[in-house]
């Protein structure tokens, strides 16, 4: 969004809110790339069962099933925790950072969700750490070793995304739509559904993560939660279905 401001014996210039570097961007772009070695290809966050289940069984009723996730699910509540971590770390604010690390971790609905969090979390800073390091990232780190908690990866992509200077809308897009084409990548081979098929579910959530992300960055925290029930369900029966190929 182009924002119109006017300096006193300067004239009128345009400013770009959100504006990503493009040094920035290329980091970003990396971190959340299917080579980022966090495992996000062993993880299905319950399709895996929704399509035991027949619930997603072509690409209409994944992009349902995929909306639901993204606006009620662990994109809400996820979107709403990348949004308090990213604006504590960009305010020092170590107890508020700590909050959202805490919290990130125990909102979750079953073990395997809790797992695919919190694994994807420290295998993302891990490999930030000996790879990209970052200037500033050991006082967070120190916060989360504080706070007893394991982090969960959307706090961690938060974290580092704040550090290089990316905007929170940018970040949390960014965030969302890796989130969604890992989920499709999972659908695509367990539906099984083509490429091309994959492609057009990914473009027909496009514009459903941008709300997603808008909406999260707009909630207020007393708002914190979900309503993906369907989802939660899916999760739970996989940890005992009898043949599986994703760890959730």
């Amino acid at each position: 969004m182009a924002v119109i401001r006017m300096a006193a014996g300067m004239g009128i210039r345009t400013e770009v809110d959100n504006a990503v570097s493009t040094h920035a961007l290329t980091r970003l772009l990396a971190w959340l790339s299917p080579s980022f070695p966090v495992g996000g290809f062993s993880y299905s966050h319950g399709i895996e069962a929704a399509v035991e289940q027949g619930l997603v069984r072509d690409r209409a009723t994944m992009i349902v099933w995929l909306d639901g996730i993204l606006r009620h699910g662990a994109g809400r509540t996820d979107g709403m925790l990348f949004a308090a971590a990213h604006r504590a770390v960009l305010a020092g604010d170590e107890a508020g950072f700590a909050w959202a690390v805490e919290r990130a971790d125990i909102l979750r609905a079953s073990a395997e969700m809790g797992l695919e969090s919190r694994a994807q979390g420290q295998a993302f800073l891990l490999a930030i750490r000996a790879a990209w390091p970052l200037d500033g990232l050991a006082r967070w780190d120190a916060v989360i070793a504080g706070s007893g908690r394991p982090v969960a990866y959307a706090v961690a992509v938060a974290l580092a995304a704040s550090l290089i200077g990316v905007a929170e809308g940018p970040a949390l897009t960014a965030y969302l739509h890796a989130f969604s084409a890992n989920l499709v990548s999972a659908g695509v081979r367990l539906v099984p559904l083509g490429q091309t098929d994959g492609q057009r579910a990914l473009a027909a959530l496009d514009p459903i993560t941008h709300r997603a992300a808008d909406a999260a960055l707009a909630a207020p925290l007393d708002d914190l939660g979900g309503r993906a029930m369907a989802v939660d369900w899916t999760s739970m029966i996989h940890e005992t279905q009898y043949t599986r190929l994703f760890r959730s």
